[in-house]
């Protein structure tokens, strides 16, 4: 089937928000006064704000709502967001990009990242004129693992799941494209520690390796 549309994920494979992000919730954790262990921060990864905040809630018998904790984490996230020198967009992915909207592709941002930090990106970066749609987790029912939302991308993309690919980079992300039936092309980066690529169609390291001539066969 020929490809029509990419749906992309956002952290992890557009930018890297991972160590903004990790540096926002530790102060959280922080504030909070709870030690939270790296094989728990590493659970979280691909998951909304909502889930993960809901999860330390629970586990931790905090007695914040989400929507607090959720709030907290912004603002430090926010900052680091702002005044971080390091972050930029991941090598080639500009160029992916382009190279997609000049063959036209269709594409539409699936994160699970909230539709405020989703903008943040799009502005700072100017990526807005190559994507037809944006979905954020954090408006939807359900989180990664669960299919939902690249099944509200590939519709909202006007073309069958069979014509569409996800790029994604996470264990959940990756289990949400394969339940939901589309083929996927995990980004496996220098950033991406201990995630599970197994249920991918393909992995590749170099975002070349995935444009219109390269995957016309494998889709």
């Amino acid at each position: 089937m020929p490809l029509k549309a990419v749906l992309f994920d956002m952290d992890g494979v557009i930018v890297d928000t991972e160590p903004l992000h990790r540096k926002a919730y530790f102060k959280t954790f922080e504030d909070l006064g709870i030690d939270v262990f790296e094989d728990l921060y590493t659970s979280f990864t691909g998951a909304s704000t909502k889930k993960v905040c809901n999860s330390l809630i629970e586990k931790f018998s905090l007695n914040k709502t989400h929507e607090q904790i959720a709030e907290i984490k912004r603002g430090y996230f926010k900052d680091y967001f702002d005044n971080d020198p390091d972050f930029a967009l991941l090598p080639g992915v500009k160029d992916l990009i382009m190279h997609y909207h000049e063959n036209g592709i269709v594409l539409i941002l699936a994160s699970s990242a909230s539709m405020n930090t989703i903008n943040w990106v799009f502005e700072k970066f100017d990526l807005n004129q190559y994507f037809s749609g944006k979905i954020s987790g954090a408006d939807l029912q359900e989180s990664k693992p669960h299919p939902e939302i690249f099944l509200k991308a590939a519709e909202m993309s006007g073309h069958p799941k069979e014509n569409c690919m996800v790029i994604e980079d996470s264990t959940n992300g990756i289990k949400a494209a394969h339940a939901a039936g589309i083929f996927c092309a995990a980004y496996r980066s220098e950033h991406s520690k201990g995630q599970d690529y197994s249920l991918a169609n393909i992995v590749v390291s170099n975002f070349s390796d995935i444009k219109v001539d390269k995957i016309a066969d494998l889709i």
